[in-house]
């Protein structure tokens, strides 16, 4: 073998090793049979709450907009 092709042999099982460890360590989503499963790692994950919000996201813009077209409409008199 030549000092080329043991080198380039070196390199892949190195990057192949790197890949490995680091699916190892940090856990990934698995997709099975058109579920996507949680890593091993799921149960030390932050849990987030976002409480309900309102249906309507732009009320006070709505508001504004209400508020300037009835200004106008009063100038215009």
């Amino acid at each position: 073998m030549s000092k080329t092709t043991k080198n380039r042999s070196i390199h892949i099982a190195l990057g192949v090793a790197a890949l490995l460890s680091t699916a190892v360590t940090t856990g990934c989503q698995v997709s099975v049979a058109g579920q996507t499963l949680p890593s091993s790692f799921y149960h030390l994950d932050d849990v987030q709450y976002f409480p309900k919000g309102p249906e309507f996201k732009l009320a006070r813009e709505a508001a504004a907009l209400k508020e300037a077209r009835a200004e106008e409409a009063a100038t215009r008199r």
